[in-house]
Protein backbone atom coordinates (compact mmCIF):
# COMPACT_ATOMS: atom_id res chain seq x y z
CA UNK A 1 0.00 0.00 0.00
CA UNK A 2 0.93 3.22 -1.03
CA UNK A 3 1.71 5.93 1.76
CA UNK A 4 1.48 9.32 1.09
CA UNK A 5 1.89 12.24 2.80
CA UNK A 6 -0.56 14.56 3.61
CA UNK A 7 0.64 17.24 5.07
CA UNK A 8 1.90 20.57 3.73
CA UNK A 9 5.02 22.46 3.44
CA UNK A 10 7.00 22.18 6.41
CA UNK A 11 8.56 25.67 6.19
CA UNK A 12 5.14 28.09 5.36
CA UNK A 13 7.64 31.14 5.31
CA UNK A 14 9.84 29.89 2.72
CA UNK A 15 7.88 31.18 -0.74
CA UNK A 16 8.10 34.79 1.12
CA UNK A 17 11.23 35.88 0.65
CA UNK A 18 11.22 36.76 -3.05
CA UNK A 19 8.23 38.83 -2.90
CA UNK A 20 10.15 40.90 0.21
CA UNK A 21 12.79 40.93 -0.90
CA UNK A 22 11.37 42.19 -4.27
CA UNK A 23 9.27 44.95 -2.24
CA UNK A 24 12.67 46.26 -0.78
CA UNK A 25 14.28 46.43 -4.17
CA UNK A 26 11.48 48.68 -5.38
CA UNK A 27 11.13 51.23 -1.88
CA UNK A 28 15.27 51.77 -2.68
CA UNK A 29 14.81 52.41 -6.13
CA UNK A 30 11.81 54.57 -5.56
CA UNK A 31 13.48 56.31 -2.61
CA UNK A 32 16.65 57.44 -4.80
CA UNK A 33 14.73 58.30 -7.84
CA UNK A 34 12.75 60.87 -4.95
CA UNK A 35 16.32 61.95 -3.74
CA UNK A 36 17.52 62.56 -7.87
CA UNK A 37 14.53 64.49 -8.13
CA UNK A 38 14.56 66.58 -5.31
CA UNK A 39 18.68 67.34 -6.14
CA UNK A 40 17.48 68.26 -10.05
CA UNK A 41 14.51 70.73 -8.62
CA UNK A 42 17.50 72.65 -6.27
CA UNK A 43 19.90 73.03 -9.14
CA UNK A 44 17.34 74.62 -11.16
CA UNK A 45 16.32 77.00 -8.51
CA UNK A 46 19.50 78.06 -7.60
CA UNK A 47 20.07 78.39 -11.56
CA UNK A 48 16.79 80.37 -11.57
CA UNK A 49 18.44 82.61 -8.54
CA UNK A 50 21.61 83.48 -10.61
CA UNK A 51 19.28 84.46 -13.33
CA UNK A 52 17.43 86.81 -11.18
CA UNK A 53 20.26 88.62 -9.46
CA UNK A 54 21.94 89.36 -13.12
CA UNK A 55 18.84 90.14 -14.30
CA UNK A 56 18.03 92.51 -11.33
CA UNK A 57 21.47 94.18 -11.04
CA UNK A 58 21.34 95.19 -15.00
CA UNK A 59 18.02 96.87 -14.83
CA UNK A 60 19.37 98.51 -11.82
CA UNK A 61 22.41 99.72 -13.43
CA UNK A 62 20.08 101.10 -16.57
CA UNK A 63 17.59 102.68 -14.33
CA UNK A 64 19.85 104.35 -11.44
CA UNK A 65 22.99 105.01 -13.07
CA UNK A 66 24.79 102.53 -10.77
CA UNK A 67 24.71 99.10 -9.89
CA UNK A 68 23.14 97.84 -6.14
CA UNK A 69 24.67 98.56 -3.30
CA UNK A 70 23.16 95.15 -1.51
CA UNK A 71 21.28 91.75 -1.55
CA UNK A 72 18.83 94.26 0.40
CA UNK A 73 18.44 96.80 -2.05
CA UNK A 74 17.31 94.51 -4.75
CA UNK A 75 14.84 92.81 -2.36
CA UNK A 76 13.37 96.24 -1.21
CA UNK A 77 13.64 98.01 -4.67
CA UNK A 78 13.63 95.50 -7.55
CA UNK A 79 11.28 92.57 -5.58
CA UNK A 80 13.64 89.77 -5.37
CA UNK A 81 12.44 87.17 -3.03
CA UNK A 82 13.86 84.35 -2.49
CA UNK A 83 14.69 81.21 0.14
CA UNK A 84 16.92 82.40 2.76
CA UNK A 85 16.96 79.43 4.69
CA UNK A 86 17.91 77.50 1.55
CA UNK A 87 20.40 80.03 -0.17
CA UNK A 88 22.90 82.25 0.81
CA UNK A 89 24.28 84.67 -1.45
CA UNK A 90 27.65 86.14 -1.48
CA UNK A 91 27.30 90.02 -2.84
CA UNK A 92 30.46 91.88 -3.27
CA UNK A 93 30.82 95.51 -4.40
CA UNK A 94 34.12 97.10 -5.59
CA UNK A 95 32.62 100.52 -6.71
CA UNK A 96 29.80 102.00 -7.92
CA UNK A 97 30.40 102.02 -11.55
CA UNK A 98 31.80 98.28 -11.38
CA UNK A 99 29.60 94.86 -11.69
CA UNK A 100 29.24 93.49 -8.58
CA UNK A 101 30.45 89.69 -8.28
CA UNK A 102 28.13 87.44 -6.33
CA UNK A 103 27.88 83.55 -5.65
CA UNK A 104 24.45 81.71 -4.57
CA UNK A 105 25.87 79.16 -2.17
CA UNK A 106 22.81 76.20 -1.21
CA UNK A 107 22.93 75.67 2.52
CA UNK A 108 22.95 72.15 4.07
CA UNK A 109 20.00 70.74 5.59
CA UNK A 110 19.95 69.45 9.08
CA UNK A 111 19.37 66.41 9.20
Amino acid sequence: MAHFDSRKNKRPHQGIAAPVLLFICVIVLFAAGISSVGEGTLKRQKEALENALTRYITECYAEEGRYPESVYYLEDRYGLRFNEDRFYVDYRVRSENVRPEFTVITRQEDE
